[in-house]
């Protein structure tokens, strides 16, 4: 599914009212309607309710919401910003209409001073002051009213974005005024920060209402961003020849571990088998050779005679290569990495410490061959990009760089994993939980990327199924064991049912 701009939804919203067609004001009715249906579903009618509109098309959706919650029993209080004596077409006829027809509790215009309402726990606050239009911080009485509905105890639920709140980039907004909502109830579309770790805060819970924007003029437009879905998932999975025999399904290495380390190299082991793989052999130092063999006994092990990654080797028999995690960050496994990707000529997953000797090599990423797989979180980016990103929307912004121009994958790990592809488009995850924030869960990655690159896949589609597969998995295993006491072993233990859920 695309992800678009505030700029290209208003362009959707009027290509619909022209070509629907459907009025301006009815479509914003249709959508006051949905939000309405959202309200009423969650909370009672004995709720009481205070409205803070703005002077745009989202403080006439809720102006609309105010009248139709009012028509359901709902006790209402609105206010209208009408500071500087310009409302939006629409939000004008909803203030005439919402005045005409008398059954809000209380309606209050403001244009100057403003006294504002007690804000208890047992009001429920809906914010239409601002919407995805919002392109700069708020200020003055706004940023103080917005200050003072998150001090109070009241729940909120913000209109299509929480106000204050920018649908792109926010990186140099004022946190201080932004609404803090419990709830969002956003249109037709999640907006693209709302893909942002940094901007979780202010959303709280997320409901998508369809509003029924055109679908024909969506397809028509062209976006960097989209998100990845099962129906995405299921098209491009491979499937198993009834004749197939382990020769046939791909040939992978892995290296991986270090002294102490074994644990990564047996995690990354385990969820590469389980990605279908035909044959897979762990290269790790010889002090991990029984915990491997134990832990692992379908992996070949290659034997390193050091305590350490010590020297590249031959690549020529693998259709893939994994290298990074428990890896280490030993000078002579710096210089064994890059021999060894100077000479390895099937597609490579980087992960882990492999990333953290580039990023401490400062000139090494530059050489790196084209195609790439980089599966850095968001620190290890820092480290490869040499710099320290202040929020999540320029971080994405350096990962999109630094895929194109290495012309490489980078999958910028997260609770919404981004896929930056070297064309400059960035595709987001859409499973995974906050259980598998725990030691492990990126060595599973690893090891899942690696084992459908040797099935067959293509880089794009082994990274894609690859973070859909192992966050679906780890959905699965959060429903099984909860997330606060999930372990990466227990993502691996869920691959199965996974996998079956897509063919």
């Amino acid at each position: 599914m695309k992800i678009l701009t505030g700029a290209q939804i208003r362009e959707l919203d009027q290509y619909t009212i022209d070509h629907e067609p459907i009025a301006s004001i009815d479509l914003m009715e249709r959508a006051s309607r949905a939000i309405t249906q959202a309200i009423t579903t969650r909370f009672e009618s004995t709720t009481p309710i205070v409205v803070f509109a703005g002077p745009g098309n989202n403080g006439g959706d809720a102006l609309a919401v105010s009248r139709m919650l009012s028509e359901k029993g709902y006790i209402v209080d609105a206010y209208l910003f009408n500071i500087h004596g310009t409302l939006s077409d629409n939000c004008e006829k909803n203030r005439d209409r919402l005045k005409s027809e008398g059954l809000v509790h209380s309606y209050t215009e403001v244009t100057s001073n403003f006294d504002p309402p007690k804000l208890t726990q047992q009001i429920l606050v809906i914010d239409g002051l601002f919407g995805s239009g919002l392109n700069k911080p708020l200020t003055g009485g706004f940023a103080s009213l917005v200050k003072y509905i998150n001090q109070s105890t009241a729940r909120v639920v913000s209109i299509d974005m929480p106000s204050g709140l920018m649908a792109e980039d926010n990186s140099a907004n004022n946190s201080a005024a932004i609404i803090r909502a419990d709830l969002t109830l956003t249109l037709q579309f999640k907006k693209l920060s709302m893909y942002y770790a940094d901007c979780q805060q202010y959303l709280g819970k997320v409901q998508v209402l369809d509003i029924r924007l055109s679908k024909e003029y969506v397809k028509s437009i062209p976006s960097p961003f989209s998100t990845v879905d099962a129906e995405y998932i299921r098209k491009n999975m491979l499937t198993r020849d009834d004749f197939a025999h382990k020769g046939t399904m791909g040939n992978a290495l892995l290296i991986a571990g270090t002294e102490g380390m074994a644990g990564a190299a047996v995690l990354a082991s385990k969820a590469c088998l389980r990605s279908g793989v035909g044959k897979l052999t762990a290269l790790t130092p010889r002090c991990n050779t029984t915990v491997m063999q134990i832990s692992v006994p379908e992996a070949v092990l290659a034997i390193d005679q050091e305590n350490y990654y010590s020297e590249a080797v031959a690549a020529d028999e693998f259709d893939a290569v994994g290298i990074g995690p428990g890896l280490g960050k030993q000078e002579g496994s710096a210089l064994a990495l890059m021999s060894q990707l100077q000479q390895t000529q099937c597609p490579v997953v980087l992960d882990a410490d492999a990333l953290n000797m580039l990023g401490s090599h400062g000139t090494w990423i530059s050489q790196l061959p084209d195609n790439m797989i980089l599966t850095p979180h968001p620190r290890e980016l820092d480290r490869l990009a040499s710099t320290t990103c202040h929020s999540d929307s320029e971080r994405l912004a350096v990962a999109r760089d630094m895929a194109e121009s290495l012309r490489a994958y980078i999958v910028l790990k997260g609770h919404y994993t981004a896929l930056c592809l070297p064309d400059g488009n960035v595709v987001f995850n859409t499973t995974g939980n906050s259980g598998m924030a725990t030691a492990g869960s990126g060595d599973v990655l690893t090891g899942i990327i690696t084992g459908l690159l040797a099935r067959g896949y293509s880089r794009k589609n082994a990274c894609l199924t690859g973070i859909y597969l192992h966050g679906l998995a780890g959905d699965i295993a959060a429903a099984r064991v909860g997330k606060e006491c999930m372990m990466a072993s227990d993502i691996i233990a869920a691959l199965p049912e996974a996998f079956k859920a897509m063919y």
